[in-house]
């Protein structure tokens, strides 16, 4: 009669387990081992990359062009823009922070809503901008669009002309 062995014949039953560590609190898919989010073609070599900036500058546009974004960024982003603005090097990426990993992309939106824009409408009238325009030009997958509405502009704030002299 034959008895079994029982001990391990292979070098993985005998090489102790390596811990799992928890998965990161990325919002966006970072595995290599994913397709790639650009078209490849195969008579050429090579692979492209898309850095965090551009996909901030175009979701930085995207939110702009939508009516009732008066603009991105909280108070003091504001400020340094307008400096920047004076001396023609416009941030576009102003008010956007963007998580991007293989195949997938985040961002969050910082805007000032033009009154009297219904904000709520607004807010969701620039996810879906952002998402489409990420999608479309960069080729991710966006899984959110976060929008913070940091402010209301209420039109005639900026201008102090329009205010009357309290003195005759």
């Amino acid at each position: 009669m034959a008895t079994e062995d029982t001990t391990p014949t292979t070098a993985a039953a005998t090489t102790p387990a390596k811990p799992t560590t928890p998965a990161s609190a990325s919002r966006v898919d970072r595995s290599s081992t994913t397709t790639s989010r650009v078209t490849t073609d195969d008579t050429a070599a090579g692979r492209t990359t898309i850095a965090d900036g551009v996909v901030a500058k175009v979701a930085g546009i995207a939110a702009r062009e939508v009516q009732g974004v008066y603009a991105l960024g909280g108070g003091g982003a504001r400020a340094f823009g307008a400096i920047r603005d004076a001396i023609n090097a416009t941030d576009l990426g102003q008010g956007v922070k963007v998580e991007v990993g293989e195949t997938q992309a985040a961002a969050d939106i910082t805007i000032v809503v033009e009154y009297p824009a219904p904000i709520q409408q607004v807010a969701s009238q620039v996810r879906t901008a952002v998402a489409s325009a990420i999608t479309r030009l960069v080729g991710l997958e966006v899984v959110e669009v976060n929008v913070d509405v940091n402010d209301v502009h209420i039109p005639g704030d900026d201008s102090d002309d329009q205010t009357e002299s309290r003195v005759a």
